[in-house]
C-alpha cells in the first residue's frame, strides 16, 4: 500500500475524501490542524472519523492563527454570519489551505508519500479563493518545485476529488462508501457537544446537500437551531 497524507478537518467533505483514498488502496495518514478555530468539536470529530475509516495514523498539529485574526473563525470579535452573504465571507481564514497543505507536504516527504488528498470543493462552497481548481493546480506545481523528493524524481500528486461535485453528489459517494455522517462536524460554531447551529453557511450547504441527495440528515443540531 502506498502512503498518502489526507487533510482531515472532521467535516463531511474531508471524511468523504478519506474514505475515497482508503477505497483506492492508500495507507492513509490523517492530518488535522488546531489553528485556533472557534471550537474543538471538529477536531474531536476528526479523531472519530480517522478511527472509523481506518486511517493508519492521525496527527494533530497546533498553530495559533488567532495571532493574526482576520476571520470569524479565528477572531471572536467577528461574528459568524448567519445569513447568506455576497463575495468572500467573513469565515474565510487567510492562507489557511496554504498553511495546511504545506504541513501535509512536509509530512508526505517524511513518509515518502507521493499523494496528498484534501476536500476542497468549487461547486457548493462558500467562495473561498483557496478552494478553486486553479489554486490546486498551482500548489501542486509549487510543491514539485520545492521538495527534495520531487527534485530527485518522486513528484507529488495533489488530489482534490470533490472539487467538481455538488454537495449532494459528495454525500451520495460517501454513503456508498459506508460513511456515518452523524460522527462528522461541519458547523462553524458548533457547541461543546459538537451540535450544529443550523444557520451558518456551512450548515446551510450541508442541509441542502442532504435534501438534494435524498439522504437522511444525521447531523445533531442545537435545540435553538433555526
Amino acid at each position: 500500500m502506498n502512503n498518502a497524507v489526507v487533510l482531515l478537518s472532521g467535516g463531511l467533505d474531508s471524511a468523504t475524501v478519506l474514505a475515497m483514498a482508503r477505497a483506492q488502496g492508500y495507507a492513509c495518514h490523517a492530518l488535522s490542524v488546531d489553528y485556533g478555530q472557534r471550537h474543538h468539536a471538529e477536531l474531536d470529530a476528526a479523531a472519530r472519523v480517522a478511527k472509523a475509516l481506518g486511517a493508519r495514523e492521525h496527527r494533530v498539529i497546533h498553530i495559533d492563527l488567532t495571532a493574526f485574526g482576520g476571520s470569524a473563525l479565528t477572531d471572536k470579535n467577528i461574528a459568524v454570519p448567519e445569513q447568506a452573504t455576497t463575495g468572500i465571507p467573513l469565515t474565510y481564514v487567510p492562507a489557511r489551505n496554504t498553511i495546511m497543505l504545506s504541513l501535509a507536504l512536509a509530512w508526505a516527504e517524511v513518509l515518502q508519500a507521493q499523494d496528498i488528498f484534501f476536500g476542497v470543493n468549487a461547486v457548493d462552497y462558500s467562495g473561498y479563493p483557496d478552494c478553486r481548481p486553479e489554486y490546486v493546480t498551482a500548489f501542486e506545481r509549487m510543491a514539485n518545485l520545492a521538495t527534495k523528493a520531487a527534485v530527485e524524481g518522486r513528484p507529488l500528486t495533489l488530489h482534490a476529488p470533490l472539487q467538481h461535485l455538488s454537495k449532494a453528489e459528495i454525500i451520495q459517494r460517501g454513503v456508498a462508501l459506508g460513511i456515518d455522517y452523524g460522527i462528522t462536524v461541519s458547523c462553524y460554531q458548533a457547541d461543546e457537544l459538537g451540535r450544529a447551529c443550523g444557520v451558518c453557511d456551512s450548515c446551510r450547504l450541508r442541509k441542502a446537500g442532504f435534501e438534494a441527495a435524498q439522504v437522511a440528515d444525521m447531523t445533531r443540531y442545537q435545540k435553538a437551531a433555526r
